[in-house]
């Protein structure tokens, strides 16, 4: 007598998860899901069937439906690497390019939601009826925070200083020491920029040493400007020197020539960080002379991306006119969050608590062991070996890169994977935890975790099996 097809629960094929439980499931793992990765999803059920109908198996488990589920999420997540998503960043880096930057709080959200949901006064004034300049008070709260006669605000710091040069030192010379010209992420130098904008650049001094003297020589009929450049992502020690803002400044006056700040990463704040309190505020950069000062949005200020203008009123309104401002300008949406954020630097007070980025800077040891020790208690008796440890993170973001602030670390290790190993398996996770690798070990720096994030942590280092 022949045999009959296995059916129900003998059936192995009843193993696969059907179309509707896999979507559910990708859902749940934040991932993408429906018809935009079938091909994906059917190609591992395929690859399954096949096994479960000749029993092919390389090891036990291996055809289970959970087995079977966490391929296909393998599988998407391999095939949707550029889709944006949520991760927990237990690098220690604040200000972090490649994880978004400034982390925004809820309430800059919700302060702006009413502005981004209905129709906002973005371009009218409202006392005259008529058409009124893009932004609001948000060049007013900028101008009245810096102590500067005038503000505007564009797309992010390098099209402040391409609409600096383009509006204001088109065809004229523009002198730059030797030792800020800086190239920053995605190959922008400065030497391009100047190109672009129809700037000469005049480079003086050496590559570590710029004196007073280097700029007053470079002075022609043609010099617009002294162009003072923060080196964002580097800094040099040793046998160095450079020129101050305020120096520049009175040189500038007696040459009769202008003298711009590009700050690259500016704030608002005195910081009570130990390592941060030699941060100028704007307000400090304003006093020390310069006609024009240019920094983000999105670094140390803690709000969105954006290039905040501030100076002297003939300059910044000459920016404002030329025709490049427009192609440039801020869109509604981060007006608005932005406008929230600088209204939390009116109360200084709470500005810890309302700004992350803010509030992670200042933590201290103190502030983070008990929740390195949260996390420590909860994966007691797991595969992986913690160990809290004192080390130092970055600010980043371009910022600060000299800084190193003291912070504390949970050490992982295990006994059958490396740091790096580790380290992958931690962002296979969802949400995935970003931690980072030093000296052979991966480290949680509890600085740029969120309270939420903390179980997320424990159980992501519980998992590593």
């Amino acid at each position: 007598m022949e045999d009959k097809p296995a059916t129900g629960a003998d059936n192995p094929l009843s193993r696969l998860p059907s179309i509707s439980e896999v979507d559910q499931y990708l859902r749940e793992q934040g991932l993408p899901h429906g018809k935009v990765v079938r091909e994906q999803v059917q190609a591992v059920l395929a690859r399954f069937r096949d096994r479960l109908r000749t029993g092919t198996a390389e090891e036990p488990g291996m055809t289970d439906r959970p087995f079977i589920l966490q391929s296909i999420r393998d599988a998407v997540a391999q095939h949707a690497p550029k889709q944006l998503r949520r991760v927990v960043n237990a690098t220690g880096v604040v200000v972090h390019t490649n994880l978004g930057r400034a982390p925004l709080a809820p309430g800059v959200l919700e302060a702006a939601r009413p502005l981004l949901t209905g129709y906002s006064n973005l371009e009218f004034n409202l006392d005259s009826g008529r058409r009124g300049e893009r932004g609001g008070r948000v060049p007013e709260l900028l101008a009245w925070l810096a102590g500067a006669e005038q503000a505007l605000v564009v797309n992010n710091n390098a099209s402040a200083l391409l609409l600096l040069l383009s509006a204001l030192a088109q065809g004229g010379e523009v002198v730059v020491s030797r030792g800020e010209l800086v190239e920053i992420g995605g190959s922008f130098r400065l030497p391009d920029i100047m190109r672009l904008s129809g700037a000469e650049l005049v480079e003086v001094g050496t590559t570590n040493r710029t004196r007073l003297k280097d700029y007053a020589d470079a002075v022609t009929p043609r010099t617009v400007a002294f162009l003072k450049v923060h080196r964002s992502n580097f800094f040099m020690s040793g046998f160095v020197e450079d020129v101050a803002v305020d120096e520049l400044a009175v040189l500038a006056e007696e040459a009769e020539v202008a003298v711009w700040n590009d700050w690259g990463s500016g704030n608002f704040y005195r910081f009570n960080q130990p390592a941060l309190q030699h941060m100028t505020t704007v307000q400090q950069e304003v006093e020390a002379g310069a006609h024009v000062i240019t920094f983000s949005g999105d670094k140390l200020l803690g709000s969105v991306q954006a290039g905040i203008v501030v100076g002297k009123e003939e300059p910044v309104n000459r920016m404002r006119r030329h025709p490049l401002f427009r192609s440039l300008r801020m869109d509604k949406v981060r007006l608005a969050m932005l406008e929230a954020s600088l209204l939390d630097y009116l109360e200084l007070d709470s500005l810890r608590r309302n700004n992350p980025t803010i509030g992670f800077l200042e933590r201290t040891p103190a502030d983070l062991e008990p929740m390195a020790r949260r996390v420590l208690e909860g994966v007691a008796g797991a595969a992986v070996t913690c160990e809290l440890v004192h080390e130092q993170s970055l600010v980043g973001g371009g910022a600060l890169p000299e800084v190193r602030l003291d912070t504390v670390c949970l050490a992982v290790s295990h006994a059958a994977q490396d740091a790096t190993a580790l380290a992958a398996a931690l962002r296979r996770r969802e949400p995935p935890v970003v931690a980072r690798v030093s000296e052979g070990r991966l480290l949680i720096d509890c600085r740029t975790l969120f309270e939420d994030d903390l179980p997320i942590v424990t159980e992501a280092l519980r998992a590593l099996g």
